[in-house]
């Protein structure tokens, strides 16, 4: 299968070794990835600012870079979500909508279509896992608390097929960080608090590392980190998986 690497533009401008693994790890599971040189952002940040109506060229960029492949696959809950929800063209409708119909969140791609089953990764470390909002109750990438259903969670079958990895869950499993995209500018207080709430649930679990299938969800927690100088550190689950 031929399969197009889209890295939404903070991991390329901010987190580019994200990146490097996504590609890595696709390609060390049989995939043929090509990178398409002319890619830029999705158009979120826009549509989430309610200027949707400017995102023309962004869709009709992305269409031209991806509609050729079998399956587009990306590091990112949010911008694979907001491209399977709103990604149109007036031009080029077939392809607009052939693209909304195969492109995944990296992590649901593992699952999904290419059902991983044994990794061959080791990172032997205590991780705390965040399971992002976009993923979880967008793509659904795990059961979600509030509702009375089996408990699943696709990125946590990933995770426990890596050698020496130790799984610390924190008792609010699927509360959000606070990032929110435009949220953390306009409702800084807000955010910051729900950022820090989570990050002591992690702490307390005495965790090396907190995961997760979202970059912007780990650079929210990882500048809270940071700012209180604590030891723990943020890690896409890219990294772990590539990691040998």
């Amino acid at each position: 299968m031929k399969v197009g690497l889209f890295i939404p533009c903070y991991i390329d401008q901010l987190y580019p070794n994200v990146g490097i693994a996504t590609y890595q790890l696709l390609k060390k599971l049989g995939c043929d990835v090509d990178y398409p040189q002319n890619q830029t952002c999705c158009g979120q940040p826009m549509a989430n600012s309610g200027f949707s109506h400017l995102n023309a060229g962004c869709d009709q960029n992305f269409v031209r870079n991806f509609s050729e492949y079998d399956y587009i696959v990306g590091p990112s809950g949010s911008c694979v979500l907001h491209v399977k929800e709103h990604l149109k063209d007036e031009n080029n409708p077939g392809k607009a909508i052939h693209i909304r119909k195969h492109i995944y969140e990296l992590t649901e791609f593992l699952t999904d279509i290419l059902k991983v089953d044994k990794l061959n990764s080791k990172f032997p470390y205590k991780v705390g896992l965040h399971n992002s909002c976009h993923g979880q109750r967008g793509l659904g990438l795990s059961s979600m608390s509030e509702r009375n259903l089996p408990a699943f969670s696709k990125v946590e079958d990933l995770l426990s097929q890596v050698d020496g990895l130790s799984l610390k869950r924190p008792k609010r499993n699927d509360e959000c960080c606070g990032f929110g995209g435009t949220f953390c500018v306009f409702e800084e207080a807000v955010s910051v608090k729900m950022g820090k709430d989570r990050v002591e649930e992690h702490e307390d679990n005495d965790v090396d590392f907190i995961t997760g299938a979202d970059v912007s969800c780990l650079m929210h927690l990882e500048g809270i980190l940071k700012r209180k100088g604590s030891k723990v550190k943020t890690i896409h689950i890219a990294e772990i998986l590539n990691h040998d």
